[in-house]
């Protein structure tokens, strides 16, 4: 996003003056026309309450012109600052960014049309000093700035909005990144870690007296096993297949089949969040699943998902003794993080004694 850009060559004389002329041109012609609009209304509004004369048909002419002219106006307004804008840019090599339309902003655009007509006939004395003209061009770009571009408020708003969609495209591309990872292991080193465990059980089964050798390859086949369902589990960490192809429903269910303590799992959501939401969603209960498993000594938990409009509300409760908190590095603070990456809201009730609930809610559109 584009806030402000300060140009580092300086106005030479050959460019000021051609601003300055292009400003006088533009700004008489503009003041002509706003000119124009506000006799027009003013005869409009004059006829309206002195009693229009004339059938029905001027009558409506009139209220409608009353109405619409300083519509009119204000958009002639904001056409008229971006053509300064682009005066600037293309003569002055200033860039001024376009701030949102709204009264305070059309208001602050016609003030500066007002300092363009104070100045437009001077400025072109001016012409004849080149000294003189740049640095009325300097302080000419000064005053756009003020009142062409965003106030601060509107400048920190735009900031905000931009990191806002920065950190969603960071998100997303760290999404994408794990799934190809996910793809790549799934496919390439776990399908080579496969092939070598059956080779091995192939040779182990084929090896009937015991010797080093047999020892050696009895060994080595349960080294492959071992790491073939390591491989696995670091696989299914990554990103679960199973996410993609049938959802959050699904999912959530493989992770309380695998879970140490009965995982009561309610998942409506249709229809389906982004696949980025559904990761971060995916993760969340997950590692809250752990933290339950290695802290909570609880004896059973629940995971109620449901959607409701563009929000995906999660609850994750458990019966164990409490006390949970967020410190730094910890599983509570990893669930803070991941939540507030896609602008969520966290919160989390676990009293001594317990029960601990956490709830999320996790935008979906």
């Amino acid at each position: 996003m584009e806030i402000q850009y300060f140009p580092s060559h300086p106005v030479t004389t050959a460019r000021a003056v051609r601003h300055l002329l292009a400003g006088a041109v533009l700004t008489l012609l503009a003041t002509a026309l706003l000119t124009v609009l506000v006799i027009l209304w003013g005869a409009a509004t004059l006829s309206l309450v002195t009693g229009p004369s004339g059938g029905v048909p001027l009558v409506v002419l009139y209220v409608l012109a009353a109405l619409a002219l300083p519509l009119i106006f204000a958009w002639f307004v904001h056409e008229i600052a971006v053509l300064h804008r682009l005066r600037f840019r293309r003569l002055v090599g200033l860039t001024i960014a376009v701030p949102a339309w709204t009264i305070r902003s059309t208001g602050r655009e016609f003030v500066y049309q007002a300092w363009a007509l104070l100045v437009a006939v001077p400025a072109t004395v001016l012409i004849a000093a080149p000294d003189w003209a740049r640095l009325f061009v300097r302080t000419d770009r000064r005053t756009a700035e003020r009142w062409l571009g965003p106030n601060n408020v509107e400048i920190l708003k735009q900031r905000v909005d931009w990191l806002r969609d920065s950190r969603a495209a960071v998100v997303l591309a760290t999404d994408e990144e794990r799934r190809r990872i996910e793809r790549d292991l799934h496919d390439g080193a776990q399908q080579r870690l496969l092939s070598l465990a059956m080779n091995l059980g192939m040779a182990r089964e084929a090896i009937t007296e015991p010797s080093p050798e047999a020892d050696a390859i009895v060994a080595a086949h349960d080294e492959a096993l071992t790491a073939l369902t390591e491989l696995r589990q670091f696989v299914r960490g990554l990103h679960p297949a199973v996410l993609n192809d049938r959802g959050l429903d699904a999912a959530i269910s493989g992770l309380a089949a695998r879970a140490k303590i009965p995982i009561h799992v309610s998942v409506e959501v249709r229809p389906r969040c982004p696949p980025s939401i559904e990761a971060v969603a995916y993760f969340i209960v997950s590692e809250a699943l752990t933290n339950v498993a290695k802290h909570s000594r609880a004896l059973i938990a629940s995971v109620t998902m449901t959607r409701q409009g563009s929000k995906l509300h999660i609850v994750i409760s458990d019966d164990g003794r409490g006390g949970a908190t967020a410190k730094p590095g910890g599983g509570i603070a990893g669930l803070i993080q991941r939540t507030g990456s896609v602008d969520g809201r966290f919160s989390l009730s676990s009293p001594i004694g317990g029960p601990t609930v956490i709830k999320v809610v996790l935008p979906c559109a």
